[in-house]
């Protein structure tokens, strides 16, 4: 494939260093803003190039070397070319972009990215893949399928990282044959595996954030970076009050629990069995009697409950966001204020622009760093049918 001398100017919503030659857009992978590049052109859409990095012609200040030896072939982190302060620089500007260019904002106030405490050794949950016949456990190589075998993922806690070692020095026959990856999360009181198999159990695990008990285990979702979460929540739910609220794609629980002590009722909705039974059990624990867990996927609920006026809602979609049926019945129920929690600027700003043009107005925006090295980044924005601080640009 041909090769091309560019200039970075920024990075894109996705991760992806955008450059122009010839007359054509160029997504460069692993770049830095202010990379001179030569790159090689891997494939061709359109008027667009995506490109992979030959060769480092003059490095971005904010360039530095990547620490992990995996980095640019294992699948997990994107970002560790990048200072600590050009990653939260550029998610800010990713969020700025896709609310302004998707949701068709103005006037966008100055976003800050709340850094994460940890750069390194954050994450307390893991897919791990397995590739028996090459005898390999770690992650996707980068846009394929084919496993990179790590043995020390720097973005894992310690606890996990020391079960990674223990996964690999356990005795190949003892795998199940169909074990194809196993999902790891860890908690205050041990690390739990999914499925079960040899030593490693899927055993209950607790985590205590801001007063609050969470029960899980590794069949159910849990937020990656315990260190950020206590904010998360009080971003969230500030000021939030009133008689009923909505509480979807709801998991364990983790906006439950602090909803129930301040409204009269909250209805959560969740698809995945395991985290709707750690959901009563984790209310039922707290002794808040006042919330109902729903085991259905939100969309099929929203399709058939009768949907009842409420004060609050609050939304965490995962990363594709909220289907259409989903803003549509968050719409019917009418509700004075939302809350969208969201782990992709894109689809959040799409949903928002639907709900912006049915007359919800931001009011405030957080942004959280639970993913360093990576360009995902967590976004809070709270909605009001009144009291605007962002503008829409008129189509």
């Amino acid at each position: 494939m041909a090769s091309l001398e560019v200039e970075v100017e920024r990075i894109l919503p996705g991760g992806m260093g955008l450059a122009h030659a010839g007359g054509k857009t160029v997504f460069v992978s692993l770049a830095a803003p202010g990379d001179r590049l030569r790159v090689r052109v891997e494939r061709e859409q359109g008027n667009v190039l995506f490109a992979s990095i030959e060769e480092i012609i003059t490095p971005s200040p904010v360039r530095i070397e990547p620490p992990c030896p995996y980095f640019g072939r294992c699948g997990g982190c994107d970002f560790q070319q990048l200072t600590y302060e050009a990653q939260l620089a550029a998610k800010a500007e990713m969020i700025r972009d896709c609310l302004h260019r998707i949701a068709r904002l103005e006037n966008i106030p100055e976003i800050v990215v709340t850094p994460s405490p940890n750069e390194w050794r954050y994450r307390m949950r893991a897919t791990w893949q397995i590739d028996r016949e090459q005898q390999m456990i770690g992650y996707y190589e980068r846009g394929s399928r084919r496993v990179c075998d790590v043995a020390d993922c720097a973005v894992l806690q310690p606890e996990l990282q020391e079960k990674l070692e223990s996964v690999r020095a356990t005795e190949w026959q003892q795998f199940p044959p169909e074990l194809k990856h196993l999902d790891v999360v860890e908690g205050e009181n041990g690390v739990s595996f999914a499925p079960s198999f040899a030593e490693f159990q899927t055993s209950e695990l607790s985590l205590t954030v801001r007063g609050e008990v969470y029960h899980y285990n590794a069949e159910a979702f849990f937020q990656i970076n315990p260190s950020l979460l206590g904010s998360l929540i009080d971003f969230a739910s500030t000021d939030a009050a009133g008689e009923r609220a909505l509480d979807l794609y709801s998991g364990v629980g983790l906006f439950t629990l602090p909803l129930a002590r301040v409204f009269e009722s909250v209805v959560a909705v969740e698809a995945n069995p395991a985290a709707t039974r750690f959901a009563c059990r984790n209310l039922q624990r707290a002794e808040l009697t006042n919330a109902r867990v729903v085991t259905a996927t939100v969309t099929d609920w929203v399709r058939s409950a009768s949907l009842e006026p409420v004060d609050f809602v609050l939304l965490d979609p995962p990363r594709a966001g909220a289907e259409s049926a989903v803003i549509n019945g968050i719409l019917d129920v009418n509700a004075p204020r939302i809350c969208y929690v969201s782990c992709d600027p894109a689809t959040l700003a799409r949903d928002l622009k639907k709900l912006l043009a049915s007359g919800y107005m931001v009011q405030s925006l957080a942004a959280f760093d639970l993913f360093p090295q990576t360009h995902h980044v967590e976004t809070v924005v709270q909605l009001a049918t009144s009291h605007p601080q962002i503008t829409q640009i008129k189509e």
